[in-house]
């Protein structure tokens, strides 16, 4: 367990540099310049990430069982799940109303992300890692979407035609992953 608290620590931190630091953020990444900052940016974050999957990997060989989830909540977490694969799509697809909206797709897919894994896993192991993801995006979304109130950031509406493909590229994800890739990296089927 140690490994995946020092990998979160790690991982998250690096993604909270803004949130908690901006003016050192600001000045440090100035003083080694772009293509450093980013370098370094993605050591410690790829550190991180490989720290939480060790440590999460050795924390489900010996599970501390918290509760155990009824099996109606997996419908719930697969249309979360769902969800969470377009707003996804949305951070990355141009002019879709969806980013339009939330201004921060990514982070909300986060957060659903979490909820998702969180309803229908009940070891410690999982409530670690889902749970200190949900709480660290829930700021992450607070604070950016406070930033852009008080910065009064406009982003565009958006068009019907990117928010379809935004949808049907989300969907088609979700399928790819939950049906082939979440058993092939994660070792677990969501279908069963």
């Amino acid at each position: 367990m140690l490994y995946l608290i020092l990998g979160l620590l790690l991982f998250l931190g690096t993604h909270s540099v803004r949130l908690l630091a901006d003016g050192w953020r600001t000045r440090t990444r100035a003083r080694l310049g772009a293509l450093r900052w980013r370098g370094l940016y993605s050591l410690l974050s790829l550190l991180g990430f490989v720290l939480i999957v060790w440590g999460f990997g050795q924390a489900r060989q010996a599970p501390v069982q918290l509760w155990s989830p009824p099996p109606g909540l997996r419908h719930l977490a697969m249309l979360l799940a769902l969800l969470s694969f377009v707003l996804l799509a949305a951070a990355y697809v141009p002019g879709n109303r969806i980013k339009a909206r939330l201004h921060h797709p990514m982070t909300a897919a986060v957060i659903l992300w979490a909820l998702a894994h969180l309803l229908t896993n009940g070891s410690l192991a999982h409530g670690v890692l889902f749970g200190t993801f949900l709480v660290w995006a829930l700021l992450v979304f607070m604070a950016a979407r406070q930033r852009d109130a008080r910065d009064s950031t406009r982003y565009s509406k958006g068009t019907t035609g990117a928010t379809g493909i935004t949808v049907a590229l989300g969907a088609a994800l979700w399928i790819g992953f939950t049906l082939w890739l979440h058993g092939l990296l994660i070792g677990v089927r969501p279908f069963g």
